[in-house]
């Protein structure tokens, strides 16, 4: 039943009592079931809790008390602290860990009534491009199920994909909601830095992580976000500003709006096929009204090393904090309290997770501070300022959303250079804190899904939704479904 069905045409349905949301959750759960063990992209699914919120969304719609998603079945990134179940950021350090408490964007759409049917796998604490480095195995593309699905937030777009819930949220430090939607082919919004509150989301990188949702449609993202948005006084970098509205932002046409298109962005690396479908979709937006033309961002090339530097850096102070003491794993019989948080931290993170540590240790240790994360912070300064011209000029940026469709699983394990290029499109989006969009826009010659990525200026969540639901509305690509699921 719910296979054909996005999360705007549930909300309708379930309003109109088409079906109801045990009925609809129900299937969702069976497909989890049924399918997920060719994905590994749940960690945990919640049946009895999940159920019971069914039956009570049914009564309250029964009642015509529903809320804006009232009984939709959706599934949050196992890196959001939930009461129910275990939070693990798909860690071995975090295996058996209870939140106490629930994020704020995990009260906030349960405030509004949705359903979570499970949390989804992830890179662990979302380092990673290709889900590989979860503690509880890779998850794997529906599309093509030897290729990766993007990482990190893989589990939910993966999820997504197949149709195992309406839904889902994912946090994006580099672009991880945007590179894990191309490559699922699925829609998924970074919001502005500040937009949704970061409470609850276990950090990996403070200054660039960003919640945001992971849908079919631009339409299904506009209702998510609607719910997740807002100020929050348990988060500093919580912005107080009015939520617009943004699935009533989705009508308006895009005659007179000009889209900026980099020159950086089709250079050597980009897959041919990648770049035929971008510009296919470039000619889409021509068509329906927007001006495209040539712009340059200059300090986008360095995007990359200054994302590795500054997050590398942050993580490291953040994850400083899982020790053996205060969270669940802890090493047997240590040989006293050094090597208890030696082997306890040796133990608990994998490779990937060591790795940046001590990269961000290294940058920020006496005599190499000035030399890297000082100078990092200050090429942040330049992109940003970059952006700020462009959307002088512009009132969207457009390219691909990742250099090539998925890549098999391991073909770039051994590389991580290679593998870091994969967020060549997205990083600077998060250095400068603006919103950025991934949408289905074609696919390879190998029958994967291709992204189209769009930027906006701070707080213009309701322009990215807008053009890329104009875009979908004109073609088809984001109602393919992966064959066998």
């Amino acid at each position: 039943m719910v296979r054909e069905l996005t999360l705007s045409r549930i909300r309708q349905g379930l309003r109109e009592k088409e079906f109801s949301s045990r009925e609809v959750t129900q299937a969702y759960l069976d497909r989890i079931e049924e399918l997920d063990p060719r994905l590994n992209s749940f960690t945990q699914s919640f049946r009895e809790a999940a159920m019971a919120a069914a039956d009570a969304a049914d009564e309250r719609i029964a009642r015509g008390e529903a809320r804006p998603l009232e009984g939709v079945p959706i599934a949050h990134k196992d890196l959001l602290a939930t009461v129910e179940g275990r939070t693990t950021c798909a860690s071995k350090m975090l295996e058996d860990y209870r939140s106490p408490f629930d994020a704020t964007v995990v009260e906030r759409l349960a405030a509004a009534g949705a359903v979570v049917v499970g949390k989804t796998n992830l890179d662990e604490f979302a380092m990673g491009s290709s889900n590989e480095t979860s503690y509880f195995g890779p998850v794997r593309n529906p599309w093509n199920t030897e290729t990766v699905p993007g990482g990190s937030s893989g589990g939910s777009g993966a999820a997504v994909a197949a149709r195992l819930c309406a839904g889902a949220t994912g946090t994006d430090t580099g672009g991880s909601i945007r590179q894990p939607a191309a490559l699922c082919g699925v829609t998924g919004l970074k919001p502005t830095y500040g937009r949704c509150s970061r409470y609850g989301l276990v950090a990996f990188a403070s200054s660039l992580d960003q919640p945001g949702p992971m849908a079919p449609t631009a339409e299904d993202c506009a209702h998510m976000l609607g719910a997740m948005a807002g100020h929050d006084e348990r988060d500093s970098t919580s912005v107080d500003r009015p939520v617009d509205d943004y699935p009533g932002a989705l009508e308006g046409d895009l005659s007179g709006k000009v889209i900026g298109v980099p020159a950086e962005f089709f250079t050597e690396g980009l897959a041919p096929d990648v770049e035929r479908a971008v510009r296919a979709a470039l000619d889409q937006y021509r068509e329906l009204g927007a001006e495209v033309r040539e712009i340059h961002l200059p300090h986008y090339p360095y995007a990359i090393p200054t994302y590795q530097v500054i997050s590398a850096a942050e993580a490291s102070s953040n994850l400083a904090r899982f020790d053996g003491v205060r969270y669940t794993h802890r090493t047997v019989e240590p040989e006293n309290l050094v090597d208890m948080y030696e082997s306890t931290r040796a133990e608990g993170f994998g490779a990937e997770v060591q790795r940046r540590i001590m990269v961000g240790t290294f940058v920020l240790s006496a005599g190499y501070y000035d030399a890297y994360y000082l100078k990092a912070q200050k090429v942040r300064t330049r992109i940003r300022d970059d952006f700020a011209k462009a959307f002088e000029e512009v009132d969207l940026i457009a390219g691909p959303t990742s250099p090539t469709a998925a890549f098999g699983i391991g073909e770039k394990a051994a590389d991580p250079i290679a593998m870091y290029l994969s967020d060549l499109y997205t990083t600077a989006a998060n250095l400068a804190g603006v919103p950025g969009i991934s949408f289905p826009c074609g696919f390879s010659e190998g029958g994967l899904p291709v992204g189209m990525h769009l930027m906006a200026n701070f707080f213009r969540e309701d322009l990215l939704l807008n053009a890329a639901h104009r875009y979908q509305q004109a073609t088809d690509w984001h109602t393919r479904i992966p064959e066998g699921f």
